[in-house]
C-alpha cells in the first residue's frame, strides 16, 4: 500500500483516495450500507432543501442533532485553569475528560491538563467515595496543584454523589489536608451547556477561597470576569486597556498563560493563572464587572447576594460596546479615557469607513452561544448588515427577548428570527429555504458550508480547521478590526471564487477594490 512506501508517505487529505482505499470503500458499500440507489438518495436529498421539510425539521421534539454547545463539565475545568496551580479533577470516567482535553487541545493548540476519578461499573453501583478519596491523595502527590477544582459528569450525577459529602469525607481519611482548597460544582452534562458549566464552577471557586475573607473596607480594585472565553486576545485586550488606564485590578480566571504560553524549550503544567491569593481578596473589591452576560448568571447572584458588592455586565464588542465599557471605566475610577483608546478608536471607524459599502446591505446568519452571538450580531449592525437567522442552542428566553430588542431598534434587524434550542440542521433548513450571503459560527459550520455552498466566516468555539484565530481579540477597537478583516475578507474570497472564469464572469473584476 502507498503509505508503506518512506518514499511516498501520504497526507491523510490525499491517503484516502488511493485506489486501495476507493476500493475498500466500494466493497464496504455494496456489501454492508445497503444503501438505496443514487437516483433515490439524490431525490431524498433535495427534497431536504424545501419548504415542505424545513416544517417536518422544525417539528421534531425527541431529537437533536449537531446543537452547537457541549456538556457543562468543558466549561468548568476552563474556569478552573484560569487560577493559579489549579488542576481540574472531574468526578467520572476517564473517557469523558480525555474528550474535554482533546477539546481544548485541538482548538488552542496547547496541552491541557485535567485529572478524572476513574469511575467505572463499580463506582456506578455503589458510588464514587472511594475513587474520589484516591484519586485527590494521587492528585495532590503526583502533580503538586495549589488547588483542585472538582466537577462531575453525568454518572457521577445519575447516582447521585454528594461532592461536598465526599470531599469532607476525602479530606478526614487523611487524603488531602483539611485546609486544602477545593472547590466543587455540580455540572451534570444532561443539563445546561459548557456555558452554565463555567458558571457554576466560577461561583464554586469563588466561593470557596474569599470564605470568611471579608474586611471592612474595601481594596479599591475592580474584578473582572471574563466568562466562557475562548479568544486568549481578548485577555489581554483587556488588560492593555486597563494598564493604560492605570487601574487596579484582579481577572477572576485568567486562562491568558495557560492556553497562550511561550515555547520555552521546558514543560510547564500550570504557567500563569490569578493567585489564589488576589481571588481571595477580591471579595473586598470595589465592583466586579463581567465581560458575559449570560456564562455568569449565578456567579453575578451570588456575589450580590454575599459580598454585597455591586455588579456590571460590560460587553465591549464593536464601537458602540467599547464606547460603554470605557466610559464605564472613567466613571467608577475619576480617570479620563486615555488618548490612545480615542485614537484606537478613530482607526477602527476609519476601517468599517473602508469596508462599509462591502458589509452595508449584505443578509447573513450566525449561531453559536449567547454572549458571542449578541456581540457579534451588534457589531454587524453598525456595519450595516442585516441579520437573517440567529440559531442559538443554549439560548433562553431572556436571551431572545434582549436580542428581539436591539434587532427591532434598528432597521437593520427587522428581518431577523432568533431561534433558540435549535439546532444546525435547523439551521441547514433556513439556509436552503432563505438564502444568506454568508454565515459566522465554529468549524461545525464547514459541513453547512459544504452543503448549502454559504459562505463561512470562522467566528466561536471551537475552531479546529483553522489556526491562531484565538490568538486574536474581538474585544475592543481592535477587536472590531479582527472582525472586520475576517467577515469582508471573507466576502472578497468569494467574489474572487466568482469571477475565476476568464472572458465570463471577470468582466468586471477589480484588482483594486
Amino acid at each position: 500500500m502507498a503509505q508503506n512506501n518512506i518514499d511516498q508517505i501520504k497526507d491523510h487529505a490525499e491517503l484516502f483516495h488511493q485506489p486501495e482505499y476507493q476500493e475498500l470503500f466500494a466493497k464496504k458499500k455494496a456489501e454492508f450500507e445497503a444503501m438505496a440507489p443514487d437516483e433515490k438518495v439524490k431525490e431524498v436529498a433535495d427534497w431536504t432543501k424545501t419548504w415542505e421539510y424545513r416544517e417536518k425539521n422544525f417539528a421534531r421534539e425527541a431529537l437533536t442533532v449537531n446543537p452547537a454547545k457541549a456538556c457543562q463539565p468543558l466549561g468548568a475545568i476552563l474556569a478552573a485553569v484560569g487560577f493559579e496551580k489549579t488542576m481540574p479533577f472531574v468526578h467520572g470516567s476517564q473517557g469523558c475528560v480525555a474528550y474535554f482535553r482533546t477539546h481544548f487541545t485541538r482548538h488552542f493548540k496547547e496541552p491541557f491538563s485535567a485529572v478524572s476519578s476513574s469511575m467505572t461499573e463499580d463506582a456506578a453501583v455503589f458510588g464514587g467515595l472511594k475513587n474520589m478519596i484516591e484519586g485527590l491523595a494521587n492528585t495532590k502527590a503526583m502533580y503538586n496543584p495549589k488547588m483542585i477544582a472538582v466537577c462531575t459528569t453525568c454518572m457521577a450525577e445519575v447516582i447521585g454523589d454528594d461532592l461536598n459529602g465526599f470531599i469532607g469525607n476525602a479530606k478526614n481519611a487523611g487524603s488531602i489536608p483539611q485546609d486544602y482548597p477545593v472547590p466543587y460544582a455540580h455540572t451534570p452534562s444532561f443539563v445546561g451547556s459548557h456555558v452554565l458549566g463555567y458558571d457554576n464552577m466560577m461561583k464554586g471557586i469563588l466561593s470557596c477561597l474569599t470564605a470568611n475573607q471579608k474586611k471592612e473596607t474595601t481594596n479599591g480594585k475592580l474584578n473582572f470576569i471574563p466568562g466562557f472565553e475562548t479568544y486568549i486576545g481578548n485577555l489581554r485586550e483587556v488588560k492593555r486597556i486597563l494598564g493604560l488606564f492605570g487601574i487596579d485590578y484582579t481577572i477572576l480566571g485568567d486562562h491568558t498563560d495557560y492556553l497562550d504560553a511561550p515555547n520555552t524549550g521546558e514543560y510547564e503544567m500550570y504557567p500563569g493563572g490569578t493567585k489564589l491569593e488576589d481571588a481571595a481578596d477580591s471579595v473586598n473589591a470595589e465592583t466586579t464587572i463581567c465581560l458575559q452576560k449570560y456564562s455568569t448568571i449565578k456567579t453575578r447572584e451570588w456575589i450580590a447576594q454575599n459580598w454585597q458588592r455591586p455588579t456590571e455586565v460590560l460587553r465591549p464588542y464593536g464601537i458602540k460596546g467599547t464606547d460603554e465599557f470605557l466610559q464605564k471605566l472613567s466613571e467608577l475610577t475619576g480617570k479620563p479615557i486615555p488618548e490612545e483608546l480615542t485614537a484606537e478608536r478613530g482607526r477602527a471607524v476609519d476601517a468599517m469607513t473602508d469596508s462599509h459599502a462591502w458589509l452595508h446591505g449584505k443578509k447573513f446568519a450566525i449561531y453559536g452561544d449567547p454572549d458571542l452571538i449578541w456581540g457579534v450580531v451588534n457589531f454587524l449592525l453598525e456595519m450595516g448588515a442585516e441579520p437573517i437567522h440567529i440559531v442559538c442552542n443554549n439560548g433562553d428566553e431572556d436571551f431572545k427577548a434582549e436580542l428581539d430588542a436591539v434587532l427591532q431598534a434598528t432597521p437593520y434587524g427587522q428581518g431577523a428570527t432568533v431561534w433558540i434550542k435549535k439546532d444546525l440542521w435547523h439551521l441547514r433548513s433556513l439556509l436552503f429555504t432563505e438564502p444568506v450571503d454568508f454565515f459566522v459560527g465554529n468549524s461545525y459550520g464547514k459541513y453547512l458550508w459544504r452543503d448549502t455552498h454559504t459562505p463561512i466566516v470562522h467566528i466561536g468555539y471551537p475552531i479546529f480547521d483553522r489556526h491562531h484565530l484565538h490568538r486574536y481579540s474581538t474585544l475592543g477597537y481592535d477587536g472590531v478590526i479582527n472582525m472586520l478583516n475576517w467577515v469582508v475578507n471573507r466576502i472578497l474570497d468569494e467574489l474572487d471564487r466568482n469571477t475565476i472564469v476568464p472572458a465570463k464572469t471577470d468582466i468586471s473584476y477589480d484588482l483594486i477594490r
